[in-house]
């Protein structure tokens, strides 16, 4: 089975100093681009997180402070890293929750100005959740018939989830080989963020997901409330939830005027 592509699609994974997408940070990181032709393009980076990884998150996936004291930061390598995947849709396993998060947040702090307009992500995770209900290693071993090895390094993992897609195409006929597809079967709801704060109704209009204006439209609680998008700006909310919050504002803003 070759997956069926009209661009390049990166397969990421992160590790990172804990599970916080707003503060937490990247240690390492490793992408395997596919092309339409089926070429593949591999690399990882250690990257120093600027600051220190717990030891209960070193017990899980091994990179203590002092392999990653000399290696560059994110900063220095988000270029590098952007250039790598800015032309190509997303896959990863429990990528939409945590991994694009995470590197959008990354990115940002950066400077680099990450958007997902027009790329798609699939999140092979839950179409084995939906599937089949079980972990990376349950899924390997389910789907390709081996153990994982060296779980929790990060390149380990990105070839794993790889190859667990192509085996989730081969054992469900009914799952259809497109990444448009694929990306909207294995999202868990459409945001507009990749936190989930705001998130699309069924009139595709944008809505908070949380708190006291969960269900409202976004534009009118920016109306009716203007001090609510200062709050946010100022709260402890991912970079890209803000970033968002603003285009919707000055969206609106620009439809008044005109």
């Amino acid at each position: 089975m070759q997956l069926n592509l009209t661009r390049p699609i990166c397969f990421f994974d992160l590790e990172t100093t804990g599970v916080n997408v707003a503060k937490d940070r990247i240690v390492e990181i490793a992408i395997l681009k596919i092309f339409p032709n089926g070429n593949k393009e591999s690399k990882t980076w250690l990257v120093n997180p600027e600051m220190i990884i717990p030891d209960e998150v070193i017990a899980v996936h091994g990179i203590s402070n002092e392999k990653v004291a000399n290696e560059p930061t994110f900063k220095e390598l988000s270029k590098e890293i952007y250039n790598m995947i800015k032309d190509s849709d997303l896959g990863g396993f429990n990528s939409d929750r945590f991994d694009i998060p995470l590197l959008a947040e990354e990115m940002l702090r950066a400077e680099v100005d990450f958007d997902m307009k027009n790329t798609v992500s699939i999140d092979v995770q839950t179409i084995f959740h939906k599937m089949e209900k079980r972990t990376l290693g349950a899924a390997y071993k389910f789907y390709c018939g081996k153990e994982l090895v060296d779980a929790h390094s990060a390149a380990a993992d990105t070839n794993a989830t790889y190859e667990v897609l192509l085996s989730q195409l081969d054992k469900y006929p009914d799952l259809e080989n497109n990444v448009k597809k694929l990306a909207s079967f294995s999202s868990h709801k459409r945001t507009v963020d990749f936190a989930g704060f705001i998130i699309y109704d069924e009139d595709d209009d944008e809505v908070f997901s949380f708190g006291k204006h969960k269900g409202k439209k976004v534009h009118a609680v920016l109306e009716k409330e203007p001090g609510y998008f200062s709050w946010i700006l100022n709260a402890d909310f991912p970079l890209y939830t803000k970033k968002i919050l603003t285009q919707i504002k000055l969206s609106k803003l620009n439809n008044k005027l005109g």
